[in-house]
């Protein structure tokens, strides 16, 4: 995908997302780890960059959020909890600065922190500032408007507009493992050990 191409897509998807969430409802995991690697690679131009940290902070706030909250959805009513904030992004940035020395060991752990934040931004969290400011706004997190967890679940599952946005995670990311050579023992063995492609980010002049 070429960097217009990326910036189109960038633009699209975030309102695409942000009208999801008007409603409650959000994306999963395919969605979250596509956009992520593409817009970051996009901004940071970094080929060496950890892809296996950079998706793992991507999905980190659902791995941890959703269980919590659709096991106690009857007092919380959210499934967007503390790592949905910027408190909890902040602090695993500040966290990876004072626990690594400067250089390789933390230009590694840091993508754990970026992909935090990009969760953050895909799920265009300024819709529900309570979650997101918490708990300067607040002790309270930002409510889903639905009655039940099942209701919640129902309506992803039901919202074709979260399965395209997942659809269109999965395909940037069979087109990168394809430029990346993914096919070849050597290409995995490289993502597998190191977390990086043999796929250069392409850069372009502006006219």
């Amino acid at each position: 995908m070429r960097p217009a191409g990326i910036r189109l897509a960038a633009f699209t998807a975030t309102r695409f997302s942000s009208r999801e969430l008007e409603r409650g409802t959000s994306p999963v995991m395919l969605w979250h780890v596509g956009a992520t690697i593409a817009l970051t690679r996009y901004a940071f131009r970094d080929d060496r960059m950890d892809l296996r940290v950079l998706a793992f902070g991507a999905i980190l706030p659902d791995l941890i959020d959703s269980p919590v909250g659709l096991i106690w959805f009857e007092s919380l009513g959210s499934v967007r909890l503390v790592t949905h904030t910027l408190l909890a992004s902040a602090a695993m940035m500040i966290g990876v600065v004072l626990s690594t020395r400067r250089g390789r060991p933390r230009k590694r752990w840091m993508p754990l922190a970026i992909g935090m934040l990009m969760h953050l931004l895909l799920d265009a969290m300024w819709n529900d500032p309570e979650t997101l400011w918490w708990p300067f706004l607040g002790w309270e997190f930002s409510q889903t408007g639905f009655a039940t967890a099942g209701a919640y679940v129902e309506s992803i599952v039901s919202d074709w507009r979260v399965w395209a946005l997942e659809a269109l995670g999965l395909v940037y990311l069979i087109v990168l493992g394809r430029r990346a050579g993914l096919s070849r023992r050597t290409a995995w063995q490289r993502l597998r050990t190191t977390g990086t492609l043999d796929a250069p980010i392409e850069r372009t002049s502006e006219a």
